[in-house]
C-alpha cells in the first residue's frame, strides 16, 4: 500500500520520501498469495478497485518485470450439484462478463490447467484472476522508483509523531516535510495510530499458510476450492445458501474459517492457504491442521501428492470492520492522511486505492 502511494505520486511529478518499519516493506506484502483476485469480490465500488487495479498491474507489470505479472486467471472445481449450483448462479450476475467468469467442463477445465488430474465435475474460470510475486515485488517496485531520481527509501526507521502541518517525526529524531503525509502502517494500529484515531474501525486477521518445493510442472492457473463460495461476497445466492444447508464444511475447515487458494510462483512452487482468525488476542504459534486440511485438498485436486512442505507461516493485514468498505481513509491533521484497513483485497485492490488516493487528494 505505501508503496503505491508512492508510485502514484511519483508518476504525477512528485518527489518522495518513503519510511518503512522494517529495513524493506516486508508486512502482508511479503506474506500473501500474490493474487490479483477479481472474481470473488462484491459488486459495486470493490469490484470496480479490484477490476481497475487489474489493469494498473499490468500497466506496471509491462514496465516492471521484477514483479512477475502474469495474467494467469483461476479455476474452482466443483464436485457435485450444490457446489455446481453456485457456479452456475454466478453466471447470471449482471457483472458476470466483467469478472470474466466461464463455467467449464472438467475436460475442458484439465486441457486449461492439465496439472488439474483430481476428480471434479466441473470449474468456474475467471479469467481476470492474475498474479504478481509477493515476495520480489516490493523490491522490484523500490528499483524502479529509485531510477527516477525522485525517490528516497529510508528502511528501519519508524514514524513516532506527527509535528505541526504536513510533517512527521520519525523514531531517529529527523523531521520530514511534504505537501502531504500519507500514513499507509498496515496491521500497525497502535502507538501512532491510536492516538490519532482512537476509535479506529479496522481490526486486525491473522491467517495461516505455507509454501512447497517446486511442483516439477506448471499450474497454469490459480485454484480455490469452493469453500471459496462460502467466503467471497461475489457468490452469494439462493444456491450458496442450498450449499451452506445441504453442505457441512471440514470441521477443521469450519473451525479456521478456511478455504483453499493455490498459486504457483515463478520457481515452481506453490503458495497454499490460508486460515482466518478474528480474535485477540492471536496466538502466537501456528497449528498443524489447517495445513493438513489445505494439502489433502490440494493433492485431490492435482491427484498427486504435494511436494515437500518448505516453509509455514502466519502474516496479519488490517480489515475495515465494516467489511463492505474497500478501504479507510481518513484526514487525521492538516496535510496528514491515513489509509488502512484493505482487509484481504490489499494485494489486489492497492495500486487502484493509492489512485484514489492520489485523484482525491489533488496530487
Amino acid at each position: 500500500m505505501g508503496t503505491m502511494h508512492a508510485w502514484h505520486a511519483v508518476e504525477r511529478g512528485h518527489e518522495v520520501v518513503q519510511i518503512e518499519r522494517e529495513t524493506e516493506a516486508r508486512g502482508a506484502s511479503l506474506r500473501n498469495f500474490g493474487q490479483i483476485w477479481v472474481s470473488g469480490r462484491a459488486g459495486g465500488e470493490e469490484l470496480e478497485t479490484a477490476l481497475r487495479a487489474r489493469e494498473l498491474w499490468e500497466g506496471i507489470g509491462a514496465r516492471v518485470p521484477g514483479l512477475g505479472f502474469r495474467a494467469i486467471g483461476s479455476l474452482t472445481p466443483v464436485r457435485n450439484g450444490l457446489e455446481l449450483a453456485v457456479a452456475e448462479a454466478a453466471l447470471s450476475r449482471p457483472d458476470a462478463a466483467a469478472r470474466g467468469y466461464k463455467l467449464l467442463t472438467a475436460e475442458e477445465a484439465r486441457a486449461l490447467n492439465p496439472a488439474l488430474r483430481g476428480a471434479f465435475e466441473a470449474a468456474l474460470w475467471c479469467e481476470r484472476d492474475a498474479a504478481v510475486e509477493p515476495r520480489t515485488a516490493p523490491l522490484a517496485l523500490k528499483q524502479a522508483l529509485l531510477a527516477t531520481g525522485r525517490y528516497t527509501f529510508l528502511g528501519g526507521r519508524e514514524v513516532r509523531e506527527v509535528v505541526g502541518h504536513n510533517a512527521v517525526r520519525d523514531d531517529h529524531g529527523d523531521v520530514h516535510t511534504g505537501d502531504a503525509v500519507v500514513l499507509c502502517t498496515g496491521a500497525w494500529l497502535g502507538g501512532l495510530v491510536k492516538e490519532l484515531v482512537p476509535d479506529l474501525p479496522v481490526r486486525r486477521v491473522r491467517l495461516q499458510m505455507m509454501q512447497t518445493e517446486p511442483l516439477g510442472e506448471t499450474l497454469t492457473t490459480s485454484v480455490a476450492d469452493a469453500d471459496s463460495f462460502r467466503y467471497y461476497p461475489a457468490y452469494a445466492s439462493a444456491a450458496l445458501d442450498a450449499l451452506n444447508a445441504g453442505q457441512a464444511q471440514d470441521p477443521t475447515a469450519a473451525a479456521h474459517r478456511m478455504q483453499l487458494l493455490m498459486v504457483q510462483r515463478r520457481d515452481g512452487a506453490l503458495t497454499i492457504g490460508d486460515t482466518h482468525e478474528y480474535e485477540h488476542p492471536f496466538a502466537f504459534d501456528v497449528v498443524e491442521e489447517p495445513y493438513e486440511h489445505v494439502a489433502r485438498v490440494a493433492e485431490s485436486f492435482l491427484g498427486r501428492p504435494l511436494p515437500k512442505i518448505r516453509h509455514r507461516w502466519a502474516g496479519v493485514y488490517a480489515q475495515c470492520t465494516d467489511t463492505s468498505r474497500v478501504v479507510h481513509r481518513q484526514q487525521v491533521r492538516e496535510g496528514v492522511w491515513l489509509v488502512t484497513g484493505p482487509g484481504g483485497r490489499g494485494m489486489t485492490c492497492s495500486p487502484a486505492i493509492a489512485e484514489t488516493t492520489a485523484n482525491e487528494l489533488g496530487w
